[in-house]
């Protein structure tokens, strides 16, 4: 879905809270959509049903449980989703690997969501974070994101349909 710089200046974008997230369990394609259309406000941020298998294939997240997929696979697929176009996947292996020395699904999501929100809002900078390689490393991937999307939306919006990304 393409949005507008005057779009991105209007909206708040809203990332669904760890607790917002269903866990009663989505199959695949409910899984896709409602990623979607969580980030449907974030330009050019889709998921596909083929990534979602990917990632689990590539053992990024968790299989499904009976083919249905819950909060601590969905959050990090969120998280996957907002960061593919700055981070490789090697990157966002080594990234859960450690969150999981340290922090939960919920914990690292919340984190994550909340500054991430902050900060392509407009309502704050990245913070500058030495103690914590984590959330360093964190604030460091949103920065490169929303400097992302805001680049992207002023290309469209500089250049029409003849900017492809």
């Amino acid at each position: 879905m393409k949005k507008t710089k005057e779009t991105l200046n209007e909206k708040q974008i809203h990332l669904p809270t760890y607790k917002e997230i269903p866990n009663v369990g989505l199959y695949l394609d409910q899984t896709s959509k409602y990623i979607n259309e969580a980030l449907s406000e974030v330009p050019d941020c889709v998921i596909t049903n083929s990534m979602i298998s990917n990632y689990i294939k590539k053992k990024l997240i968790a299989n499904p449980i009976k083919k249905q997929y819950g909060r601590d696979q969905i959050a990090p697929l969120i998280f996957i989703a907002l960061t593919k176009s700055a981070l490789s996947l090697e990157d966002v292996a080594n990234i859960f690997r450690l969150r999981k020395e340290s922090y939960s699904t919920e914990e690292a999501y919340t984190y994550f969501s909340k500054r991430f929100e902050a900060v392509m809002n407009d309502n704050e900078a990245p913070k500058k974070i030495e103690d914590d390689l984590l959330k360093g490393l964190l604030e460091k991937i949103i920065s490169t994101i929303v400097s992302n999307i805001r680049l992207h939306d002023l290309l469209a919006k500089s250049f029409g349909n003849e900017i492809k990304k």
